[in-house]
């Protein structure tokens, strides 16, 4: 067949197509290796840290953290409003998780698979955050100094008997707010209030240190009793620190209100933001964490409780044996906490 040559105009059009073509594969192939999530974090484990990178192994999506601590990360997300680039929020307390909501930040998650995994007791009501984890709020005490059938609850520990043998971590804290806030949810104001003070006056020095530094202290025969989070018991007698390990060794776990109200539990929960960017990425990586493997991974590595019941436990933690829970919403957290707040300032609970 003889050559035709095409008008100049139609090489320029055809060249344009071609560029643009491969501008499109270009960008597709760019989309497709640019997978990620971008997590605002209140977490700082180094459990986390293990299974992000088992998600990014398994999946090729790429898991982008900032961390800091709850408040701050809730503000920046609302002042980012649209723009923000975080497509999920992970903090340790019901509370602060259901502050975020009620911020207007957070929007349901769609995930049957991830329903399926957390039962209802742990996801907020309309499930604009699932739990991942769970730690109770236990008494530790002296194995040389109080025998178990001396303790039964915490309203017990603002009795005259434990005058002089409270150690206690600063009211700033968030473990003993909640815990609080339970209370007054349970117990109503005025006995919650009392109980502030019951404690406040036995306490055998002023409030100072972080959890571990209760049981150091009662080791060291500054009091008898504490009030700790589980997963730090499990992390102190695994710690390299051989005072960490005696420390947690010689203290006793016992669970308060068993034939009451049931001893405090509190919830550790991812969120999925309002403008998330990377939404099905984002719900991956919920499903991926309530996985039963991932599950277990943060028992074993962090001894939490996992927020899937399918889910083992770590050994330390199923020696334990089952306990009763105390039955609230974890939006009380939220909602009591700053009356919690203002009672531990009347209370004389600095």
């Amino acid at each position: 067949m003889p050559h035709t040559k095409m008008p100049a105009g139609a090489v320029s059009v055809r060249k344009c197509l071609a560029a643009l073509g491969g501008l499109w594969v270009f960008l597709g192939l760019s989309a497709a290796f640019a997978q990620e999530v971008n997590l605002y974090s209140a977490r700082h484990y180094e459990s986390d840290k293990t299974l992000y990178a088992l998600f990014e192994k398994e999946t090729g999506i790429k898991v982008n953290v900032v961390s800091a601590n709850a408040p701050e990360l809730i503000e920046r997300i609302k002042r980012e409003g649209a723009s923000t680039n975080a497509d999920l929020f992970i903090t340790v307390d019901g509370g602060v998780l259901n502050t975020a909501k009620n911020a207007g930040i957070l929007q349901a998650i769609v995930s049957p698979i991830t329903l399926e995994n957390v039962p209802a007791a742990l996801r907020e009501r309309e499930n604009h955050w699932v739990g991942l984890t769970t730690r109770a709020r236990v008494i530790v005490y002296s194995k040389a100094r109080v025998r178990p059938d001396q303790l039964s609850t915490y309203e017990d520990l603002a009795s005259p008997k434990w005058k002089g043998k409270i150690v206690a971590r600063p009211s700033s804290g968030l473990y003993d707010q909640s815990l609080l806030a339970s209370l007054i949810a349970l117990d109503g104001e005025e006995k919650a209030l009392a109980w502030v003070k019951g404690v406040a006056a036995n306490f055998a020095r002023p409030p100072k240190g972080n959890d571990r530094a209760q049981a150091k202290d009662i080791v060291a025969g500054l009091g008898d009793v504490a009030l700790m989070n589980t997963y730090y018991i499990g992390q102190m007698l695994h710690s390299k620190d051989p005072e960490e390990v005696r420390a947690a060794q010689e203290v006793g776990i016992f669970f308060p209100n068993q034939k009451t109200t049931g001893t405090h539990r509190n919830v550790s929960g991812v969120a999925l933001t309002k403008h998330a960017k990377n939404p099905e990425n984002a719900i991956r990586f919920i499903e991926f964490l309530t996985s039963v493997p991932a599950q277990e991974r943060f028992s074993a590595d962090n001894y939490e409780f996992p927020a899937n019941p399918k889910a083992r436990k770590h050994p330390l933690l199923e020696s334990w044996g089952t306990f009763r829970t105390q039955d609230i919403d974890f939006s009380a957290l939220s909602a009591h906490n700053a009356k919690a707040i203002r009672f531990f300032a009347e209370g004389g609970w600095k």
